[in-house]
């Protein structure tokens, strides 16, 4: 039992020195490539050192991070068991009596220890800091051409009962051109509400009416009433409803992503299931790491000619035919040929059948 338990804790250290290791090499060389791709930004922009260094490298450091992990895992297994098997280490362990599920072991105690750890980078941390890193984007790098929210003859849906129609909306003063409210019963009008202009109030969190009318039908009778005065009401609209980027969901806590997914639903809006898609990416990408260790040891376990190198070719093909998958599983959920959360976990489900044919005609 106790050279059982020091054996655990000889993979343990080796699979997490070598996993650090390679999460260092990979995020110094991911720093270097995208510095000097935005190294000019940097240069002709007024921004601080500060502001590169903290509230941006900081998150795009943990943002590589969380997309990357289950490939670092990957290769960190590979890395240190092929050296392993190349010593004979793992041969030895195996002709001592010690079989293949039990060495499996402290593997999958490392894999699901990286695997909470980036539950937790995916679902709150990485969304944190992402705030900040694409905020720094949009004002500095990118500074043209991201914001793809509509702000012209835009429909919402603010209530099961309650449509909201804007003719123009200006993001500058948050003033909204031809607004026109209808509440509905069925299929029928019940009220319509228009106004010439809408001004949002910051601080009451309201819109405030000028010269509005109000057309009340009850049957084949309506009652029309215009108004002069301004009238502050409230709507279940907000200025920040007209603007949309494409990395939005990055930057979104796991709690935003669901509460996003039900208002957008409500309102009839596409961009619900992106917000689903990420929220069932993040959790996915975490389990990815416990199969990718368990396909790494099964791989690099075993004593071959082309030893470390062909081991890591293997091992990166994996992984890289893994992304190619995820992307494509991506893809098919945006377009609603699979149901989200098959189309999230359908790399998983492959690769853990890989997995299980894997270690079964692993070394035994």
């Amino acid at each position: 039992m106790l050279k059982i338990k020091v054996l655990d804790a000889y993979f343990i250290k080796k699979y997490l020195s070598t996993f650090f290791f390679s999460l260092l090499i990979c995020t110094l060389i991911s720093v270097a490539i995208d510095f000097s791709d935005k190294v000019k930004s940097f240069i002709e922009k007024p921004c601080t050192l500060k502001e590169i260094v903290f509230d941006y490298f900081t998150g795009f450091i943990l943002h590589m991070a969380g997309l990357l992990l289950p490939l670092y895992t990957l290769i960190a297994v590979v890395f240190f068991t092929s050296r392993l098997a190349f010593n004979s280490e793992i041969l030895s362990i195996l002709n001592a009596g010690v079989s293949f599920r039990r060495l499996l072991r402290p593997y999958i105690i490392v894999g699901s220890a990286i695997a909470v750890f980036h539950l937790a980078l995916n679902h709150f941390i990485v969304p944190q800091l992402n705030k900040s890193r694409l905020l720094f984007e949009r004002t500095y790098v990118w500074t043209t051409g991201q914001d793809k929210g509509r702000t012209t003859n835009v429909h919402f849906l603010v209530a099961p009962d309650t449509k909201v129609f804007i003719r123009g909306f200006n993001k500058s003063s948050n003033t909204a051109n031809g607004l026109r409210i209808e509440h509905f019963k069925g299929t029928r009008i019940t009220s319509i509400l228009e106004a010439d202009m809408a001004s949002w109030k910051t601080e009451t969190n309201r819109w405030q009416l000028n010269n509005y009318s109000i057309r009340n039908f009850d049957g084949l009778h309506e009652r029309y009433t215009q108004f002069m005065a301004p009238l502050d009401t409230m709507i279940n609209l907000s200025p920040k409803d007209f603007t949309y980027y494409n990395n939005q969901n990055e930057e979104m806590t796991s709690i935003e992503l669901l509460e996003a997914v039900e208002r957008d639903r409500s309102r009839g809006s596409s961009n619900s299931k992106k917000y689903a898609i990420e929220f069932h990416r993040r959790t996915a990408d975490a389990f990815t790491n416990i199969i990718l260790t368990v396909i790494g040891l099964a791989v690099a376990g075993r004593k071959v000619r082309g030893g470390m190198g062909l081991h890591l070719a293997v091992g990166i093909g994996i992984g890289a035919s893994f992304i190619l998958l995820s992307k494509f599983a991506i893809s098919f959920a945006i377009s609603s040929t699979l149901p989200i959360i098959l189309g999230m976990w359908i790399p998983n489900i492959l690769f853990i059948c890989i997995a299980f044919w894997l270690a079964a005609v692993a070394q035994k």
